[in-house]
């Protein structure tokens, strides 16, 4: 047998745990960042929100490709994570990176800050969450009917044929086959805090 092959061989397979750990690692610092943002945001707006149970997180600082809407369970000290879209608006050049926010009518952009999550409704797209912004930044949230709602433009399929989400009008266009984890766990008085800010 050839010794350098025998050699790659064995390197590759003692490289692979230190790999899969160090992607284990990467992960768990994000959740614990999630969590401990979820924590200080929720304290900045306890008396504006009814559930403390479960914090939404949406990081504009990653692309679209990746998940980067986090749901933040603070009771079990876990982390899921999904796609999301964020605005035209935001990504004029369509490149996959939400570059500005805006709280103006007709912007078609994101808005930054805290959201409460109110009822679910039937709309365009379906089953949809309605929004309410706790800030000047996102004040007109319910005006510019900014709500979380499924797409077929968030489904990871756009990943394959084109390396990134659809864009919404600044909604949180989630993939239809996750949307109901909206609905079961973020709905109904729970906080949405969304911002460019980097987790990891």
């Amino acid at each position: 047998m050839n010794r350098r092959a025998v050699l790659t061989g064995a390197l590759a397979t003692s490289l692979l745990p230190r790999r899969v750990a160090a992607q284990a690692y990467q992960i768990s610092v994000q959740h614990r960042r999630v969590l401990a943002l979820a924590r200080e945001q929720l304290e900045r707006v306890r008396g504006q929100v009814w559930r403390s149970d479960v914090v939404g997180i949406a990081d504009f600082a990653m692309p679209s490709s990746l998940p980067r809407l986090h749901f933040a369970d603070l009771e079990a000290g876990m982390v899921h994570s999904f796609l999301v879209t964020h605005g035209k608006g935001s990504d004029p050049e369509h490149d996959g990176f939400c570059k500005h926010f805006s709280n103006v009518i007709n912007s078609e952009a994101s808005s930054r800050g805290a959201f409460i999550t109110y009822e679910w409704y039937e709309g365009k797209y379906g089953p949809s969450i309605r929004l309410g912004g706790l800030e000047a930044d996102n004040c007109n949230a319910a005006t510019r009917a900014i709500v979380m709602h499924p797409a077929w433009y968030a489904d990871p399929a756009m990943l394959q044929k084109w390396g990134k989400l659809g864009r919404s009008d600044g909604c949180f266009a989630m993939a239809p086959g996750d949307f109901t984890q909206a609905l079961w766990h973020l709905a109904a008085g729970r906080l949405l805090f969304a911002d460019r800010l980097g987790l990891g």
